[in-house]
C-alpha cells in the first residue's frame, strides 16, 4: 500500500474498531473527543501515517500512532498493522483501579434508595471521580 494514501478520521476510527459505529465515531469528533496531534479536528479531517491520534472516553485518554490509514473495517487481530497503542501506563492504571473499585452493597429487600441515600451514593461516587 501507499503511504501517502489518506483517509477520513472517522472511517479510519471505525475501520480499526475503536468506535463500534461510524456514526459513534461521527459524534466522538464533533463533541472535540477525537484529538490529531493536538488538535481538535472535524469528521472530515484526513489522517496519514505516522499522525497521533487522542481519543477521550471518559475517564481515560487513549493515544494512539497511525501506521498506515485504512478505510474498510479490519479484523481485530489485524489492527496492530494499522494503529500502535501509545497510551501511558498511568492512564491504563485508571481503568485497573475502576474495576477494582468496591461495589456498593443494599440489603436484599431494602427497596429503591431513597432520595437521602441517592445523594450519599452521588457524594460516595464524586470522591472516585466520576461525576
Amino acid at each position: 500500500m501507499n503511504d501517502s494514501k489518506s483517509v477520513r478520521i472517522d472511517k479510519f476510527l471505525w475501520a480499526v474498531r475503536l468506535y463500534k459505529t461510524r456514526g459513534l465515531a461521527l459524534d466522538a469528533c464533533r463533541m472535540n473527543r477525537i484529538l490529531i496531534n493536538g488538535a481538535a479536528i472535524k469528521p472530515s479531517r484526513d489522517i496519514t501515517s505516522s499522525d497521533i491520534i487522542t481519543v477521550r472516553k471518559p475517564p481515560l485518554t487513549y493515544l494512539f500512532r497511525v501506521i498506515m490509514p485504512v478505510e474498510n473495517r479490519q479484523p481485530a487481530k489485524l489492527v496492530s498493522n494499522y494503529l500502535e497503542d501509545i497510551t501511558p501506563e498511568a492512564e491504563k492504571a485508571k481503568l485497573i483501579i475502576r474495576q477494582t473499585a468496591p461495589v456498593g452493597y443494599r440489603k436484599k429487600g431494602t427497596g429503591r434508595p431513597t432520595k437521602k441515600d441517592r445523594r450519599i451514593i452521588d457524594k460516595w461516587h464524586g470522591d472516585l471521580g466520576d461525576s
